[in-house]
């Protein structure tokens, strides 16, 4: 982190002709109030310092006894280590790495760590798991509750008398149509198989994404940044836009098209019926549920379970020995199904979805320029996929590796692990739910995409160049549609002939 920010300062201050004090003050300025001061710590930055030496003299980096010494630009000429720990006023940053042992602060830090590892919202009044605030696992992750003092009021639960003083499932369909004295909730929903998506994933589902403006200082203002704070407490991730339970139109590069958008233009019963639970580096291994479905009172639900990558993908040195073996697999996939069944309302659907093909990472990003290499054409993502190796800091050592042989041993585990799940899904049987199998579609986004006249790197995030962007995620949903509907026509239930009316309803009562 301490590396990209510097070289971004660097550039600033090459691109604007400025003194690198100067550039950091304008890097600083476009940083929203509450962040600057992280930013103005870098105070001692010199133009003969490259990224690599102000990080180790800040000693933010640094090097074990037998490890290699770690670096994205070449080495300066002089001797690495009397550069590094010469005398200077940097400081450090260990003040920051210990914030929340300021007495103030540690409640508050405990609270967030609790919500990030169980997956709930941070503010979340009467424990229903569903919130009012967007992030910190709010309403960008599960549908928004329309009233958060009534533990009986959340999305996904069949409506309480037809909700017919009060909307006790948030979809906004509520209240007596006055010419028949039927309600609007029993008119519009009963018998229209009402159900709500949950994804079960990892941080491509999650939707992990951080912004190439951030680093790209020939575009770089105010404006670039202003989506920070709201980045930082959604752990970098855009759930709102993804491919599952996206319901915002996208800011980030694409469009967004998702499962939940399609179920709910479908059935517009389905209102606000989401959850995306996921968490960045999640294993099948660590899947711990945090479902907020209740089988007596909701509705059905379609849960995807999309661990597409981590369990074959670490940063660790040998790679190999930390994924994750087909047996493994099979027990953790089982005893999660296991949860699912004594959690989902009868009538549900799962379906598994197998592990990525990942060599298509290297083959089409290797040898290009990442963001931060594009102003001076040094940085390319095989330069950068070696640094993040190095710190075994890597989101896939087996995939973002030069060594073909690694890469192809990684694909082959993943393929062990998807054929593992596509038998699970053949013969496992559970009470409440029937379950499929997908492969993970990247083959048809490809080729979908270079219909369409694009490149095949551009479905991959420019700056971590791993995750699937925007533009995959949407495709990728088109193509899970449309599967869906010609395999299996019982999981997307049928389409509601009162959408119209319904829409209608909104519109008059100022809903949205």
């Amino acid at each position: 982190g301490c590396v990209l920010v510097v070289s971004v300062i660097e550039q600033l201050a090459q691109w604007h002709n400025s003194t690198v004090k100067a550039a950091m003050e304008r890097l600083c300025n476009y940083i929203p109030g509450k962040y600057q001061i992280i930013c103005h710590k870098l105070c001692c930055i010199d133009r003969e310092m490259n990224a690599d030496v102000v990080c180790h003299s800040l000693k933010l980096c640094k090097q074990d006894p037998g490890q290699p010494l770690c670096h994205l630009y070449p080495p300066p000429k002089v001797s690495w280590f009397s550069t590094f720990f010469k005398p200077t006023d940097c400081g450090s940053f260990t003040g920051f790495s210990s914030v929340c042992a300021f007495p103030p602060l540690a409640n508050l830090c405990e609270k967030i760590k609790y919500v990030i590892r169980n997956k709930l919202p941070f503010e979340d009044f009467d424990g229903d798991k569903f919130s009012t605030f967007p992030t910190l696992r709010g309403y960008h992750w599960r549908g928004r509750d329309c009233n958060d003092k009534n533990t009986t009021v959340y999305p996904g639960r069949r409506p309480d008398n037809w909700d017919v003083k009060s909307d006790s499932n948030c979809n906004g369909i509520w209240g007596v149509d006055p010419k028949d004295g039927i309600p609007y909730e029993e008119k519009f929903c009963k018998g229209a198989d009402s159900q709500g998506v949950v994804l079960l994933g990892d941080s491509a589902g999650a939707h992990f994404h951080i912004p190439p403006e951030w680093m790209t200082v020939t575009q770089m203002s105010a404006k670039s940044f202003a989506n920070l704070p709201m980045a930082f407490t959604d752990e970098l991730d855009w759930p709102q836009f993804s491919e599952i339970t996206g319901f915002l139109n996208s800011t980030i590069g694409g469009w967004t098209d998702s499962l939940y958008l399609r179920l709910r233009r479908r059935n517009r019963c389905n209102h606000r019926d989401l959850q995306n639970i996921s968490q960045n580096g999640m294993l099948t291994a660590y899947l711990s549920f945090s479902l907020a479905r209740n089988q007596l009172l909701d509705n059905p639900a379609i849960v995807i379970y999309a661990t597409i990558g981590n369990d074959v993908c670490n940063g660790n040195r040998d790679t190999l020995a930390h994924m994750t073996t087909p047996r493994e697999m099979l027990s953790n996939v089982v005893q999660a199904l296991r949860y699912l069944d004594s959690r989902l309302p009868n009538g549900s659907h799962v379906i598994l979805t197998g592990l990525v093909d990942g060599r298509f990472l290297w083959d089409n990003l290797h040898d290009r320029y990442h963001p931060l290499g594009q102003l001076n054409r040094d940085i390319t993502y095989s330069q950068l996929y070696s640094f993040l190796d190095c710190l075994q800091v890597s989101p896939c050592s087996g995939w973002l590796t030069p060594n073909e042989t690694l890469r192809n041993l990684t694909s082959e585990r993943a393929l062990q692990l998807s054929n593992v799940l596509e038998e699970i899904a053949r013969s496992e049987k559970f009470a409440n739910f029937d379950i499929f199998y997908m492969d993970f579609p990247l083959r048809q986004t490809a080729e979908e995409w270079h219909k369409m006249g694009g490149e095949p790197w551009q479905l991959v995030e420019p700056v971590d160049g791993f995750h699937p962007s925007q533009i995959a995620a949407a495709l990728g949903t088109s193509i899970t549609w449309q599967k869906a509907l010609h395999e299996w026509p019982q999981v997307l239930g049928k389409e509601n002939p009162f959408n119209d009316q319904i829409e209608a309803i909104f519109k008059d009562q100022g809903g949205h």
